[in-house]
């Protein structure tokens, strides 16, 4: 198969990319813009023969049907993803996000591709940090910031085109990831780089709050099933049972890097930031047959921060502006 990767230089997206190459026989183009969360670096190694990089916009209407006709199938992972900077400046994520996914599925519609489109848990807001419920295909959208009413758009425009025009699609939404490659605004990688660099890590708020970690590896191989074996017109929420809240997660890390479990600050909480989010990925486990490799989430995240030990030359040029930007917000 011929793949078309939006984002590819991205974090989930160049797991994604690693996975299929080390999976499938599959040839990949991948297209990324190279924002500040794009890298190179993180395609570094991989098979040249297998493999074309295109540096474009995913609103760039003639390119996007240029490549559209070179393939068989695009997996849409290209998006402004990171709540603080929506908040900051919302504009990004309306272009990218709506009209970038708009422009995809012109070019779906024109050429018969077919297409997953991937989004996330919080289009559909936030769950109480007591209530047993987790998020299903059936969750109404709630979100709760630029960010995710955004991606709710997006996944909106992707089933209004499936069911006006015929195109053939999935959508997917998965809970937060982690793993290699993820740039150091993110909340796991900030502080497991603050930790190598000899800074006290950052707590929004009292820490409660709860996210549903999958390792992006997991991520990638449930993609891959859906593009093989999803039903057109279907949604799959993506998980792998890992509610953590987010004070257990920075003293976890502590632990596994020699800190005490308390060495860290906290800061003013994130203007509507949601309590908790879990997903039951039933459908697509029963439906299509997918389970998650990284089960014990400290297995995992000791991976991880090996990586980020390993590899400081990937994620250093990016430290010092991100710390300086987050100094100024006071965080």
């Amino acid at each position: 198969m011929r793949l078309l990767v939006t984002g590819g230089a991205g974090f989930i997206g160049s797991n994604f990319v690693h996975h299929v190459l080390a999976h499938t026989d599959d040839h990949v183009t991948v297209l990324d813009k190279l924002t500040y969360a794009g890298n190179r670096a993180s395609l570094a190694g991989l098979p040249e023969d297998r493999l074309t990089f295109v540096h474009g916009d995913i609103t760039d209407a003639p390119l996007v049907d240029e490549l559209f006709g070179q393939v068989d199938a695009v997996v849409h992972y290209a998006a402004e993803s990171h709540n603080d900077n929506s908040l900051h400046d919302p504009r990004p994520f309306l272009d990218s996000n709506i009209v970038g996914t708009y422009t995809l599925l012109e070019a779906a519609r024109r050429h018969g591709t077919r297409l997953h489109h991937i989004s996330t848990d919080e289009v559909y807001g936030d769950l109480q940090l007591d209530d047993p419920a987790r998020f299903t295909e059936h969750t109404p959208y709630n979100p709760s910031s630029p960010y995710s009413s955004t991606k709710a758009g997006s996944d909106l425009l992707v089933r209004a085109w499936v069911r006006s025009f015929k195109v053939a699609a999935t959508i997917s939404n998965c809970s937060n990831n982690y793993g290699p490659y993820q740039h150091v605004e993110k909340f796991i990688p900030r502080q497991i780089t603050n930790v190598i660099r000899g800074i006290r890590p950052k707590l929004y708020g009292a820490g409660l709050n709860v996210r549903d970690w999958i390792h992006a590896d997991d991520h990638s191989s449930a993609v891959l099933t859906i593009l093989e074996k999803g039903r057109i017109g279907q949604t799959y929420l993506i998980g792998a049972d890992g509610e953590k809240n987010n004070r257990s997660v920075i003293e976890l890390i502590l632990t596994q890097m020699g800190q005490d479990a308390d060495a860290y600050d906290h800061v003013t909480d994130r203007p509507g930031h949601d309590l908790r989010y879990a997903i039951d990925s039933t459908k697509l486990r029963t439906e299509l047959g997918w389970r998650p490799r990284y089960r014990d989430f400290e297995a995992g995240l000791a991976a991880t921060i090996d990586w980020y030990r390993r590899n400081e030359p990937w994620w250093a040029p990016a430290k010092d502006a991100t710390e300086a930007f987050y100094a100024r917000q006071g965080q």
